[in-house]
C-alpha cells in the first residue's frame, strides 16, 4: 500500500508541475491543463498500467468539465477511422486463427530438409518479421512464441534466446508495412501516407535493419545455437516437425487465405482507387478491413460474436481512443505549436538536427513508454510544424521507425515484449530478467537506429 500511495503522489505531483512549468514558460491555462491531464495519463500507463484506462476516461472527462475541449472536437480527435480499421483488422485476424492459418505458415517454413540450430533461428526471424508486417505485431508474436516454446521443449533447449530472437525481429517488421503496427495506421491517417509509400520508403529499411538485426543475433547466440544444433542432430528435427504440427481443415484454410489475399491487395491500391474514384485520402485504406469483416461475420455467423467480444481488444482500443482525445486536445488548445516553435528555435530551424531530435526522442521514449502512447503524443507536435514551413515528411519517418526500433531495447518497450514474456513466464515458469534483455537489445536498438538516422539525412530519397 506504501508503494502504490507513493506512486499515486509521484503521478499527481509530476503531472502538476509539468503543468505549472508550462504556464511558467507563458502558456495559458487551458494549454497547460492539456499537457497536465496528457502527461498524467502517460505516466499513468508507466506507473499504472492495469489502470491505463482510468486515467484515460478520468483525464478526458476534466477537459470536457473545465472547457479546455468541447464535444464536438472530442469526436474530431478521437481518430474513429483508425479505431474501426482495428476493429476490422481484429475480426479478420480472428478468422485466421480459427482457420490455423498461422499454425500452416509456421509448419511448412519449418519442414524444411536438414533444419538446423542456425537455419531455425534464421527462419523464426524472416516469419516473424513477415508476419508482423503483413498482420500485427502482437497476434504474430503470440503464434511464434508458442511455436518456439513446443520445439525447444521438444529439444530440451532453453527457448529465451530464440524467444528474442523473434521479438527483435517483429518489432522491426512491424515498421515495414501500415499493417504491422498500430501506430502504422495512425500516422498513415494523420499525415496522408499511403500504403505504397510504405512499402517505398519504409519497407526497404527495416529490411536492411532486419538482416543486420539476424547478422547480431546469429553471432550474440551462437552458443545457444549450437546446443540445438546439436540436439537437432541427435533427435532428428524432420520426423519431429511432421508430427508435432497438424495441419489445418484444406477447405476453411484455403477460404481464409483467400479472403486475408483480397483484403491485401485491396490495401494495396487503397490510393489509385481513392484517386480514380475522387475519394478523400486513406478513405478505402480504412474502409477495406470493415467490408472484409462485414463479409467474414456473415461466412461464419455462428461466431460473429466471439470475433467481435474476444477477438477485438476493446480494453486496448478505448484506451488509445481517449488517448487520442487528449493529444488531439493538445493541438486544440495551440499547446502543440506553442512546443513545435520552441523545439525549432532549440534545432536553430536545421531540419537534419531537427529530423535526429525526433528519431532519437522517439526511440528512447518508446523504450520506456507503450510506442502508441509515446506517437499520440508526438503526431501534434510534427503536425504543428506544418505551420513553420518545415517538411514533415521525413520527421514522420523518424517518429514510425523511433517508435518501432526503440521497442527493441528494453523488457517494456513494446507490446509484443510484454505479451512474449508473458506466455514464457506463463507456460515453462522461465523469468526473463531486464538485463539478459537490455544488453541485446541495447545493441540492436542503437544500430538500427543508426542506420535509419543515416538514411533520413543522407539520402533525399526519404526528403
Amino acid at each position: 500500500m506504501k508503494i502504490l500511495f507513493f506512486k499515486f503522489i509521484s503521478l499527481f505531483l509530476l503531472s502538476f508541475c509539468l503543468g505549472i512549468c508550462a504556464k511558467n514558460f507563458g502558456m495559458n491555462a487551458h494549454q497547460a491543463l492539456s499537457i497536465s491531464i496528457f502527461s498524467a495519463s502517460i505516466l499513468g500507463t508507466l506507473f499504472f498500467w492495469d489502470f491505463r484506462l482510468s486515467f484515460a476516461f478520468i483525464g478526458t472527462s476534466v477537459l470536457l468539465m473545465t472547457k479546455t475541449i468541447d464535444l464536438e472536437h472530442v469526436i474530431e480527435f478521437s481518430s474513429l477511422e483508425v479505431i474501426l480499421f482495428l476493429v476490422g483488422m481484429m475480426v479478420v485476424i480472428g478468422l485466421l486463427k480459427d482457420c490455423g492459418v498461422f499454425a500452416w505458415i509456421v509448419s511448412l517454413i519449418l519442414r524444411i530438409p536438414r533444419l538446423s540450430g542456425r537455419k531455425f533461428a534464421l527462419f523464426i526471424a524472416l516469419i516473424s518479421a513477415l508476419l508482423a508486417c503483413t498482420i500485427d505485431e502482437v497476434t504474430s508474436i503470440i503464434f511464434m512464441v508458442v511455436a518456439i516454446l513446443e520445439i525447444c521443449d521438444y529439444f530440451e533447449a532453453n527457448p529465451v534466446p530464440f524467444v528474442i530472437i523473434s521479438v527483435l525481429a517483429t518489432n522491426i517488421g512491424s515498421a515495414a508495412t501500415v499493417l504491422g503496427n498500430p501506430i502504422g495506421i495512425l500516422i498513415a491517417s494523420k499525415s496522408g501516407l499511403t500504403f505504397e509509400d510504405f512499402i517505398i520508403k519504409a519497407f526497404p529499411v527495416a529490411v536492411v535493419c532486419l538482416l543486420v538485426t539476424i547478422v547480431i543475433l546469429l553471432f550474440w547466440y551462437r552458443k545457444s545455437i549450437k546446443v540445438l544444433d546439436d540436439q537437432m542432430q541427435r533427435l532428428r528435427a524432420n520426423e519431429m516437425l511432421i508430427r508435432l504440427i497438424s495441419v489445418p481443415p484444406a477447405k476453411d484454410l484455403k477460404v481464409a487465405l483467400s479472403i486475408f489475399t483480397v483484403m491485401l491487395v485491396f490495401i494495396s491500391l487503397h490510393h489509385r482507387i481513392e484517386i480514380a474514384w475522387g475519394l478523400p485520402a486513406n478513405t478505402v485504406l480504412l474502409v477495406v478491413p470493415l467490408v472484409v469483416s462485414g463479409l467474414v461475420m456473415i461466412w461464419k455467423h455462428q461466431k460473429a460474436r466471439k470475433y467481435i467480444e474476444k477477438d477485438v481488444e476493446w480494453w486496448t482500443l478505448l484506451f488509445f481512443l481517449l488517448l487520442f482525445i487528449q493529444a488531439g486536445t493538445l493541438k486544440y488548445t495551440g499547446a502543440t505549436v506553442f512546443i513545435a516553435k520552441h523545439i525549432l528555435a532549440a534545432t536553430g530551424g536545421n531540419l537534419n538536427l531537427l529530423i535526429s531530435a525526433m528519431l532519437w526522442i522517439s526511440a528512447i521514449g518508446s523504450s520506456i513508454l507503450d510506442n502508441v502512447v509515446l506517437v499520440a503524443a508526438f503526431i501534434p507536435i510534427v503536425q504543428g510544424f506544418q505551420s513553420l514551413n518545415i517538411n514533415l515528411q521525413p520527421l514522420w519517418w523518424a517518429l514510425l521507425f523511433g517508435g518501432c526500433l526503440g521497442g527493441n531495447i528494453t523488457l517494456i518497450g513494446s507490446t509484443a515484449n510484454i505479451v512474449a514474456i508473458g506466455i514464457v513466464e506463463k507456460e515453462k515458469r522461465i523469468k526473463i530478467s531486464f538485463l539478459t534483455w537490455f544488453w541485446v537489445g541495447l545493441t540492436v536498438g542503437l544500430i538500427t537506429t543508426i542506420i535509419v538516422m543515416v538514411v533520413l539525412l543522407f539520402i533525399p530519397f526519404y526528403r
